[in-house]
Order: structure tokens, then C-alpha cells, then sequence
């Protein structure tokens, strides 16, 4: 009895995922829960395993490293030894659609099972250390950049751990513009594509193709040609966005169009929040420094549990609250070469301010390493932007579905005000609060700002108070 190895759904409102590439090897004999391949999914990559075993047959057709591909489709088989699998692998539609077996792929029988792969209950590195007959060893985000500069991952020496290639090692090879000029995007094109490449003058490997196996059709190059501008002709290069940056972009249209979304912001004085940071400075021992992102993921825990409206998660058609003795996650915005990210800092009710601080630096190098797994990005219940270190003042942030609100922090500027009759400087921070007018009414939502501005005002009483 042989078995179908398909693309699984890893994230809520995923339709498509990139194949990184095979973790085993043609005619490997697989064990049910082994790693089989590598799934690039919602703005995170996961190492798949199989639910059953037997050994691996890669079909011609299956796809090739980087490839889109829809959730459901059929990528190869696990069989018995000696046992014959079908000529090719069954293409899902591209039209997004729920994760179910292909219409035109054989019915199920005794003979074939169609039956997905989970994804591993324990997180899984994106990293997979490279083999022999690997490439060199390097995240899928740096593979992409690599691609997208036309640099050949082959030719840089890698600064990470083990020699690992990084973002940085990519970003500091300047390509030649051979290299540049000479990048292949499609390899693949029907003969009337390259005919008609030739009379409007474009070259056909450089247009993105919609055909089986990305191979470009006369409709992708007339497509190209219309909306080539004067700049684009000179010599500008078209890019197609990654797959991060497509969950992004569809992820922050969902916001928008979900969401009845409205933003507050107040300005309040930070002087002793700045002075208690100064205080964790000097009488650090260890190095470890809570960040002010650290402190006010704290304070809003505490004010959360004041306001857990604040909290909802609108899960399909239920709204649901945490209840007063529930933990928090809450998520905080980090930006990465490749894209917005929001991992998920845990328990932030029930750890001391120092166990935040060891959990979101972890966290942030994870996100910048491309190491983030898809559950360290997933049960949140609030998210935290911080824009300051770009010089930014207020902002209005987007809420990160399925949450109700997020909290966008400005820079902490140091400014002459009035105190009791006299003009003293002090440190003033903007907080910029986006809620759902939907779940949370404007007053419930001014009442919680309220209590983040007095917590951040009076750092020093409300940790006390929160058990650092």
C-alpha cells in the first residue's frame, strides 16, 4: 500500500507554502515520524514528518527547491519495497482551496491512501545542518535574498556558527552586473512565449511564468511587456514579492477589512521608566538588562488583567476572553531582513520581569536568524510595536488577527514641560493604541490606555505589585 506525502496547512489562513527542499533521499526507507521535507509556511519554515512509513519515490514531476505550492498538493510517496507509484504527481489548483486530495489524482484505494503529514508536536529550527550533498548551510531566508541578489550561495564564506551563511555574509557581496543582468528566474518557455519575447523585446527568463513547473506562457510575457514602465526598460529589474512578503500582505489586508479598527494615542512622561532602566544598568552583573520593551510588556500584562477585553481573541464566530487567571502571550513586532515577524513572548503574568527579558532576546535572534518555528508565532493575545529606535513619534499600528488590539510605541524624547508652574525637562513617549471597535467600545479602550500610561508613569509600584 503506498502513501501520498502532501502539503499540509501550517497556519491558519495558509493556502500555499514553499518547498525548501527534501530532508531524505530518493528510495530512503522513512519511519513514521521522521522528517521527510521542508515546508515554508506562514512567515515560518517547519520540518514535516510522516504519519506512516515505507520508502521515499520522488516522481520527475515533483516540485523542485522554492517552489510555490498549494496546500493538499501532492509532493511524492511513501511505498512498499518493489512497488510502483504513478507516473507524476498530482497538481493541487492554484485557486485557494480547503486541504483535501486533488480531483484529478487517482481515487483512494487499497493500493493508495492520501494521508497528510503532520507537523512535529516538538518546535523544529528552520536551520537543517547541511549534508554532503547539500548547498551550503544557510535559512531559507537567506537562500531567497540570495536568489533575488543573483549571488550563488556557493561563492560566499560563511561568518555564523559552524560557518553558516547569515544575511550580513549576502548583503556585503556586492554582485557583478553580469551576474546581475545574466539571473535566471524562468528556465522553462513555450515556444510562442519566446517568439512573441522576441517582438516586444523581452527577455523571457527574466518574467515570471504561471505554467506547469513555472514554465512562461505568451500570456506571461505580453502580461510582462504591458506593464514594463520607461525605468523598468532602461535597466530597472521586476521582482516578484517573496512568499513572507505575501503572508504579510495578506495578513494586513485581512486586518483591515476584518477589523473595524481605531487608534488612540496619549503622551505621557517616561522620566522614571528611563531612570529604572538606568538603575537595571548599573547594577547589572550577568549582562542581561531588561529592554524597555521588556518593562512594557510587563506593565501590559498587569493592565491587561484589569481590562481582559482588551485580551479577545475572535476565534470564527466566538470571541474568546482570557479568563482573570489565565497566563498571557503576548506578541512583539520584530523586524527582520526578510520581514515583519511577531513571536510570542509566553506566561509574561507569571515571569519575573528577568525571565521576559532572557525570553524575548532569545526570541529576537531567533526571528533574525530565520529560526522562528510556526507555534513560538502563534496564541497571542496582544502585540506590542516599538518604533522608536527609527526616530518615529506615533504611529498607528495593525492589529494582528485573530487579536482585538496592539500597542505601538513611539520614541522617548527628552523635553522641556511644565511641572508645578515650572518649565523642567522630562522624558515623553507617545503610546498609539489600535483596538477593534468591533469587540471593544471607545471608552472601555480609553480606560485600559489610561491604565498602560499611569503603569508606565509609575513603573517601579506596579512591578512590585506584578511579583517581579
Amino acid at each position: 500500500m503506498s502513501f501520498e506525502i502532501t502539503v499540509p496547512r501550517l497556519g491558519w489562513s495558509m493556502e500555499e507554502g514553499t518547498f525548501v527542499r527534501w530532508l531524505k533521499q530518493e528510495g530512503d526507507y522513512v519511519k513514521a515520524g521522521e522528517a521527510v521535507f521542508e515546508l515554508e509556511g506562514e512567515k515560518a519554515a517547519q520540518d514535516i514528518e510522516a504519519v506512516d512509513e515505507g520508502f521515499l519515490r520522488i516522481p520527475a514531476s515533483a516540485p523542485k527547491p522554492g517552489s510555490i505550492v498549494p496546500v493538499g498538493a501532492v509532493l511524492g510517496y511513501l511505498v512498499a519495497e518493489g512497488e510502483a507509484i504513478p507516473d507524476s504527481v498530482a497538481s493541487a489548483p492554484s485557486a485557494p482551496r480547503p486541504s483535501a486530495p486533488q480531483q484529478s489524482a487517482p481515487p483512494a484505494t487499497e493500493a493508495s491512501v492520501a494521508r497528510p503529514l503532520a507537523v512535529p508536536a516538538t518546535a523544529q529550527s528552520v536551520t537543517v545542518p547541511a549534508t554532503g550533498h547539500d548547498s551550503p548551510a544557510a535559512p531559507p531566508s537567506v537562500r531567497r535574498l540570495a536568489r533575488e541578489k543573483g549571488i550563488k550561495l556557493a561563492s560566499l564564506g560563511g561568518t555564523g556558527p559552524a560557518g553558516r551563511i547569515t544575511a550580513d555574509d549576502v548583503h556585503h557581496t556586492i554582485p557583478s552586473p553580469a551576474r546581475v543582468a545574466n539571473a535566471v528566474v524562468s528556465q522553462f518557455s513555450s515556444p510562442r512565449a519566446r517568439r512573441t519575447a522576441a517582438e516586444l523585446g523581452v527577455d523571457w527568463r527574466r518574467v515570471r511564468g504561471t505554467g506547469r513547473d513555472g514554465r512562461v506562457r505568451e500570456a506571461d510575457v505580453r502580461l510582462s511587456a504591458s506593464q514594463q514602465t520607461p525605468a523598468a526598460a532602461a535597466g530597472s529589474v521586476s521582482t516578484s514579492p517573496t512568499s513572507r512578503r505575501r503572508t504579510i500582505a495578506s495578513r494586513m489586508m485581512a486586518s483591515q477589512q476584518q477589523t473595524a479598527a481605531v487608534t488612540l494615542t496619549s503622551r505621557i512622561d517616561a522620566t522614571n521608566l528611563v531612570g529604572l532602566r538606568k538603575q537595571f544598568k548599573q547594577a547589572a552583573t550577568d549582562g542581561l538588562v531588561p529592554s524597555f520593551n521588556d518593562i512594557i510588556i510587563k506593565l501590559v500584562a498587569l493592565a491587561l488583567k484589569q481590562h481582559l477585553a482588551l485580551a479577545t481573541r475572535a476565534e470564527g464566530d466566538q470571541w474568546i476572553v482570557p479568563s482573570p487567571q489565565s497566563d498571557l502571550q503576548i506578541g512583539l513586532a520584530v523586524d527582520t531582513d526578510d520581514g515583519l515577524v511577531v513571536p510570542v513572548v509566553r506566561n509574561v503574568s507569571s515571569s519575573s520581569l528577568f525571565e521576559l527579558a532572557k525570553q524575548s532576546a532569545a526570541l529576537i535572534e531567533k526571528s533574525r536568524a530565520g529560526a522562528l518555528t510556526v507555534s513560538e508565532m502563534q496564541g497571542g493575545v496582544f502585540t506590542i510595536s516599538n518604533l522608536g529606535s527609527f526616530g518615529i513619534d506615533s504611529f498607528t499600528p495593525i492589529i494582528n488577527l485573530p487579536e482585538t488590539a496592539v500597542l505601538g510605541l513611539g520614541r522617548i524624547r527628552r523635553e522641556a514641560v511644565v511641572v508645578d508652574d515650572q518649565i523642567v525637562a522630562r522624558d515623553q513617549l507617545t503610546l498609539s493604541l489600535t483596538f477593534d471597535h468591533r469587540i471593544v467600545d471607545g471608552a472601555p479602550a480609553a480606560r485600559f490606555l489610561q491604565t498602560v500610561c499611569s503603569a508606565i508613569e509609575n513603573p517601579s509600584a506596579w512591578l512590585l505589585r506584578g511579583d517581579v
